[in-house]
């Protein structure tokens, strides 16, 4: 058997949205650009991906949980930076009209027709502008959040005293973000309205770089506990003249997709810039105190920034698999998304061998208990049982529950496994603890 990894977003693209992963956004109406729209199982399996990011990061001592306001007030963004440094360079190519990021192109040549007629670099601020209230004046000018973080800074106040929470501790956050971006694209990789699952963590300054490597170390850990093959996995430190304007160092978690290597996830030692800059403009003050040490100080911040869609993408990609095999000259491809139980959509199917209502009353019992286990069902009668072994190897449920005629018999059911495909009979009233057993112990 030869076993292919994915090699292009055009595949994945087209299978996301035959089996309802991930549909392009407002498609009657011919679809608008960069924005996505995730299906039944697209939505469950984001939902999994938030699900074990906010249980490693926030069911520890040290991190509490918060979920600011998408609008805020036009100072943040101001001392944030944003207003009048969150700007790519952008050009536009005056024989296709094509737009694209300055910093992106190589010797200033269209990527699109190969022309060298382009227009200047200009400056194009990323955030969405919009208006709070009936009148659309300047005074009412508000933003569109590009990033979480920053409403994690103006709530380190709050937190930390309705907490009573002690240096080193963290805020994590999930939550809507929107960037205009000049060229978005590669599926759900870069989009203009995306979540972000982000925690920063407020450390004594002078043990910042201490914290930076055992966040990055936690970070890696988290990626093997979700299933993903780190050999695809690097980091990438950031040089001196990659750093952003408020970062003392920092680097990107990369992972090897199709598109080659991408950013993933960033960790960063933010130094104090940023409750600095909001207690400067706010004339609140940020300082924390060590009631231990019997001083002051504004704490140094890590953070770890990652993009809910843009993991969903990596495990999608991770996932996904080919197994070419070739048995009296007939050629096969099954075609497998290898998700750890932890996030695949469905865990366990269940179908009938036929449609007949004995079968079915069986079926529907079964499916409604192991729903009352917590357990994520499907129930699938339509087709071939073969056809059906195929489709759930294709969603990646980890194990499919077969009920025949045999079963009003024996009372037992066949459940096949879908890595090796291996078939086991089992008792109905031994089936829960099985699979709660073999998912617990899953091997991919």
């Amino acid at each position: 058997m030869e076993i292919k990894r994915l090699d292009s977003m055009q595949t994945l693209v087209s299978l996301c949205k035959r089996r309802g992963f991930v549909f392009q956004s407002s498609e009657i109406y011919g679809g608008l650009n960069s924005c996505w729209d995730y299906g039944p199982l697209g939505v469950e399996l984001k939902r999994n991906i938030k699900n074990a990011w906010w249980r490693t990061m926030t069911r520890r001592r040290d991190v509490v949980g918060l979920d600011a306001s998408i609008l805020m007030h036009p100072n943040v963004w101001k001392a944030s930076g944003h207003v009048d440094n969150f700007s790519d360079p952008m050009v536009d190519c005056k024989d296709c009209k094509a737009r694209h990021r300055a910093d992106h192109l190589e010797e200033m040549v269209c990527p699109k027709c190969g022309s060298k007629n382009l227009t200047e670099p200009r400056s194009f601020n990323l955030m969405f502008q919009t208006h709070m209230g009936p009148v659309a004046d300047e005074g009412s000018v508000v933003y569109l959040r590009p990033e979480t973080a920053q409403g994690i800074f103006v709530n380190f106040e709050n937190v930390q005293s309705t907490q009573r929470m002690k240096v080193p501790f963290g805020i994590a956050q999930i939550g809507k973000s929107f960037r205009n971006e000049i060229t978005p694209g590669n599926f759900i990789f870069r989009t203009r309205e995306f979540e972000q699952m982000e925690m920063q963590y407020f450390v004594e300054p002078g043990q910042d770089s201490k914290f930076y490597e055992e966040w990055r170390e936690t970070r890696l850990q988290f990626y093997k506990d979700i299933g993903l093959n780190t050999d695809n996995i690097r980091f990438h430190p950031h040089g001196e003249g990659e750093l952003a304007h408020y970062a003392k160092e920092a680097g990107d978690f990369e992972y090897n997709l199709p598109i080659g290597w991408q950013e993933l996830e960033g960790i960063h030692n933010r130094g104090d810039f940023d409750l600095t800059q909001h207690q400067n403009l706010s004339g609140k003050s940020l300082e924390y105190f060590d009631q231990a040490q019997n001083k002051k100080y504004i704490p140094y911040v890590i953070e770890t920034a990652i993009g809910c869609d843009r993991l969903a993408l990596t495990v999608l990609c991770d996932a996904y698999r080919e197994e070419h095999t070739e048995k009296e000259g007939k050629k096969d491809v099954r075609v497998v998304f290898g998700f750890s139980p932890l996030l695949a959509p469905v865990q366990v199917a269940v179908l009938p061998l036929s449609k007949k209502p004995d079968l079915q009353e069986v079926c529907y019992k079964i499916d409604d208990d192991l729903r009352d286990k917590a357990l994520r069902v499907q129930y699938d009668e339509s087709q071939s049982i073969g056809k059906r072994y195929r489709r759930q190897d294709e969603i990646g449920t980890p194990f499919c529950v077969t009920v025949d005629f045999e079963t009003l018999e024996d009372k037992a059911v066949t459940v096949r496994h879908r890595d090796s495909m291996k078939q086991e009979r089992v008792a109905i009233d031994q089936l829960n603890n099985y699979l709660k057993e073999n998912l617990r112990n899953f091997q991919s």
